[in-house]
């Protein structure tokens, strides 16, 4: 069973309370592994290291990306329990171990990227900075809920999700214009058809908050 614990691409979809703890408890009745693909919420996203420290659940195997060298060079790691470990070093003695990996695996610069960037975290306690942060940001996004043409805004640490009614017959269009507009005003965000989707870097302070959700706010005020 492989589940994104928050699925970000698809419109930052924040799971109910208890939903992977329960998804957890059933895939052990049907002895089936449980991965979590952490590209968009290891490293600090959701307020702690990973996402599935905060659920309190710990999958058999977990895959992470972007966070790990700050996005500034491609690097990926995969995490695995012992169990799956173990299972997997039963082969032959002159077989490749734990046989997984691609051509640049284990690239030196984005290894020297990847510890660079884990000492910044260290040293500048960024794996709890979106916590100290999500309450200001959870009430900066909410406050778009009297703009036109919202229906819906969830979020969870530094991730946030504004969705947006779509045009009849035109789906997209209406976020893909709110992306130009708001980049014109000066602010980035990304959009998934007609949800607008804001993970700021986890040093954005409290006044660039309010700049980010101001800039976007001016934009659907006057979005058609």
């Amino acid at each position: 069973m492989v589940a994104e614990p928050v699925i970000s691409a698809g419109g930052v979809i924040v799971p109910p309370e208890g939903y992977f703890a329960a998804l957890k408890e059933e895939a052990g009745k049907r002895n089936m592994l449980l991965i979590f693909d952490e590209a968009q919420t290891a490293f600090g996203r959701l307020g702690s290291w990973f996402a599935s420290t905060l659920f309190g659940v710990t999958p058999d195997i977990m895959t992470t990306a972007k966070g790990l060298t700050n996005g500034a060079f491609p690097m990926g790691a995969v995490f695995a329990s012992r169990a799956v470990h173990d299972a997997l070093m039963q082969g032959p003695g002159n077989a490749i171990e734990l046989f997984h990996g691609y051509t640049y695996s284990g690239h030196p610069a984005a290894c020297a990227a990847g510890l660079a960037t884990l000492e910044i975290y260290r040293r500048e306690g960024l794996m709890t900075r979106a916590a100290e942060l999500s309450g200001a940001w959870e009430a900066a996004v909410h406050s778009l809920r009297d703009c036109p043409h919202v229906v819906d805004i969830r979020n969870l640490g530094l991730m946030a999700a504004v969705e947006l009614a779509p045009r009849p017959d035109a789906a997209g269009a209406r976020g893909y214009e709110a992306l130009v507009r708001t980049l014109a005003a000066g602010a980035m965000i990304r959009i998934t058809g007609d949800t607008v989707a804001l993970s700021p870097p986890l040093i954005i302070s409290t006044d660039e908050i309010d700049r980010l959700v101001g800039a976007l706010r001016s934009v659907l005020q006057d979005l058609a």
